[in-house]
């Protein structure tokens, strides 16, 4: 089978409203807009990859099932229209600030490519013809090291991060949906 385009996506501040260290379902709130944004990409045949950094875990501040729950609830919340995704990598390390085996510098956390590249082999991804949409400098480069388009929202921190992606980038959006529309009118 040929390989397919992929949108990779970041999680907290580009899918659901950013909150400090996310670890309770409770507070997980979708973005507006996005549950539709990633149906119209579904259904113009592209996968969806979310690829999170997760350094909390690391930090101590919640486990990595925490981490996971978070991602089964976002999953369910999006399944009621008609989203699903095609696969969800979190790096749960951090080089620095982490405790036990997941205080380490890895390949797996964003901006290194490492995420995305193992989905890209484990889902047949074309990598030249996918995008990474993300609200951080480490969303950008992961997407740019790994081959792919990256996209910046101004939603979660991407407002403050815009000046020092303006250069990385090929779009800055207000927001997911408006960052789908310039994917599916390409």
């Amino acid at each position: 089978m040929a390989p397919r385009p992929a949108v990779f996506l970041d999680r907290d501040g580009t899918i659901n409203q950013e909150r400090h260290y996310l670890s309770r379902s409770e507070e997980f709130e979708l973005i507006p807009g996005v549950p539709r944004a990633l149906k119209r990409l579904r259904d113009a045949g592209f996968l969806l990859v979310v690829v999170s950094n997760q350094s909390g875990v690391a930090r101590g501040f919640f486990s990595l099932e925490d981490a996971w729950r978070i991602n089964a609830h976002m999953s369910r919340q999006l399944a009621r229209y008609g989203v699903a995704f095609d696969g969800i990598y979190l790096c749960p390390h951090h080089p620095t600030a982490g405790i036990g085996a997941f205080r380490r510098d890895c390949e797996c956390r964003k901006g290194r490519p490492g995420m995305l590249l193992q989905a890209a082999r484990e889902l047949n991804i074309d990598l030249p013809r996918s995008y990474m949409i993300g609200d951080k400098l480490s969303d950008l480069q992961a997407g740019a090291a790994a081959g792919c388009s990256p996209l910046l929202v101004r939603t979660g921190f991407g407002a403050e991060q815009e000046v020092l992606a303006t250069d990385l980038c090929d779009g800055i959006f207000d927001d997911l949906p408006r960052a789908v529309e310039y994917i599916l009118n390409r």
